[in-house]
């Protein structure tokens, strides 16, 4: 197994409240990317998935509050200058974002955007530049590349926007890619396209990914591992098929449950109850129990840490209810 190209270790983000106290919005969360890997970070909405990928690129607002380490080729992000934090955004990390439209700036060409901060990196000249976006959209099968470079955003549909998107992530030669949501606007046959994609790149470039969103139908394409968040802390993590086909937590099997094709047991799409707690409303002990059918009295009072169930499995519930039922 490969050295981590990126370790979270204990990551918390906490946020100001008017009154002058704070609120978590992750907590303790441990995450590890391997070079070459594409691996899942998934949950609800509200579950802090988001806020996580902005910590790794140093885009979290100054009133934000950040601890633990997060240790990009073993340098920790979280302690660097932001000088040091502006060098390595777009050139050692990038990111794409969950909707191009609004990613991609509606004035400004697509070679504008694409070619400004290779410049910057690598302080190369325009044409050395415009060289390397062409090179990048016909990576990401952008027709006519050159042609592409003078038009603008709406000249392209959401597909191609997003390929787009991709191929700028790409331009610097980052090792690590973090797509937040990278799917969630698109029709089902762009949406195969674009996870298509990913894989090509990862196999042709060694490209890493962290792949954020609420869909596990997204990460059954193409993760090969899965952390699973819920307010703010990872509940299960494993390899691809442990976690999507032998889920061990209640709220990972209820995810699947939840899903149309009812993957986690049969018997048609089976909603979880409830809503996800607020950052205001969190309750104590398991943040799940509110909405979990195996809940217990020790469940209202005790938050479950996460701990190591397997070689590459770990599991934040106490006691292990569907521990019974894998085995059986």
């Amino acid at each position: 197994m490969s050295d981590p190209l990126l370790k979270i270790s204990d990551l918390s983000i906490s946020l100001p409240k008017s009154d002058g106290t704070r609120l978590f919005a992750v907590r303790e969360l441990n995450l590890t990317v391997r070079r070459g890997q594409i691996a899942g970070l998934a949950g609800e909405s509200g579950s802090g998935k988001s806020l996580t990928s902005m910590a790794l690129m140093g885009l979290l607002p100054d009133t934000a509050r950040v601890s633990g380490t997060v240790a990009l080729n073993g340098r920790d992000v979280l302690s660097m200058s932001r000088r040091e934090t502006t060098a390595v955004r777009g050139r050692q990390i990038a990111m794409i974002f969950q909707d191009p439209m609004t990613a991609l700036h509606p004035m400004l060409s697509i070679g504008r955007q694409m070619t400004e901060h290779y410049r910057r990196h690598f302080r190369a000249s325009q044409s050395v530049a415009n060289a390397r976006a062409e090179e990048m959209l016909d990576l990401v099968r952008i027709p006519d590349p050159r042609t592409a470079m003078k038009r603008s955003p709406h000249e392209f549909s959401g597909g191609m926007r997003q390929r787009i998107a991709i191929a700028m992530a790409l331009c610097c030669e980052p090792a690590l890619i973090i797509a937040d949501e990278p799917t969630t606007a698109l029709d089902v046959t762009v949406q195969a396209g674009i996870l298509r994609l990913f894989e090509r790149l990862r196999q042709e470039l060694d490209l890493s990914v962290l792949l954020i969103t609420h869909d596990l139908g997204v990460m059954s394409a193409v993760a090969d591992e899965v952390s699973v968040m819920y307010a703010g802390r990872i509940v299960e993590s494993g390899a691809r098929a442990d976690v999507l086909t032998r889920p061990r937590h209640p709220y990972t099997h209820g995810l699947l449950g939840a899903l149309p094709d009812g993957a986690a047991g049969g018997g048609g799409m089976q909603p979880i109850p409830g809503l996800p707690p607020s950052l205001e409303t969190h309750p104590p002990g398991c943040a799940f129990h509110p909405r979990c059918p195996f809940s217990t009295e020790t469940c209202k009072t005790t938050a479950p840490p996460l701990v190591r169930i397997g070689p590459n499995r770990r599991i934040a519930c106490t006691p292990d209810p569907l521990a019974e039922r894998e085995t059986a």
